[in-house]
């Protein structure tokens, strides 16, 4: 299978139910933006020396390809059932309130296992920690697009959720990496 299909060099793509859009839609913005989100986990993952982590942060991965397969596959109006695109898109797997439960779960898992919060924190510490940062503000940068995006067009009822639930566990998980390396947060220290 060739990696090139020469279908893009208009400056279109499409998606998931058939249609063509701009490279610049915002939809392919959004879920682009999970892409390069993923794209920071995989780096984040090559710094960390915790299987549980590690495993954890790989789980997260695959939930963000269901999330840019949901993002990238527009909610059909419902009276598309003629659409001969309906079949393919109804098999996209969308984020749920289970997956919301899920990072819930994690996020207090991780939160038991460190230093209670005192002060507000700067990106850094060790290598994991400081890629797990810049994962939570490119999530941020996502849940903004994907609420732009829902400003005008349907998507996942639990997309934005997702992304803002995530992003809470990315900076939590920033904080458990620095305290399984034995690395303090690096605190605020707000100028004088």
């Amino acid at each position: 299978m060739k990696i090139y299909t020469r279908q893009g060099d208009t400056g279109n793509t499409g998606l998931f139910d058939g249609r063509r859009v701009r490279k610049d839609n915002l939809r392919i913005e959004t879920y682009g933006t999970v892409d390069e989100l993923n794209s920071f986990l995989g780096v984040a993952i090559t710094t960390c020396r915790h299987a549980s982590l590690t495993d954890l942060l790989l789980k997260i991965q695959n939930q963000l390809f269901d999330l840019g397969a949901d993002l990238a596959t527009p909610i059909a109006p419902p009276d598309s059932s003629s659409n001969a695109t309906a079949p393919r898109a109804a098999r996209i797997r969308r984020i749920n309130p289970e997956h919301i439960v899920y990072l819930e779960e994690q996020i207090d898992a991780a939160t038991a296992q460190i230093p209670p919060l005192k002060h507000f924190v700067l990106p850094g510490g060790s290598p994991t920690a400081a890629h797990l940062h810049v994962a939570r503000t490119v999530c941020r940068r996502a849940e903004r697009l994907a609420v732009t995006l829902a400003a005008g067009e349907s998507i996942g009822l639990q997309d934005i959720v997702y992304l803002n639930r995530l992003s809470d566990l990315l900076f939590t998980l920033a904080r458990l990496a620095n305290h399984l390396d034995g690395i303090p947060d690096v605190e605020w220290i707000p100028l004088a």
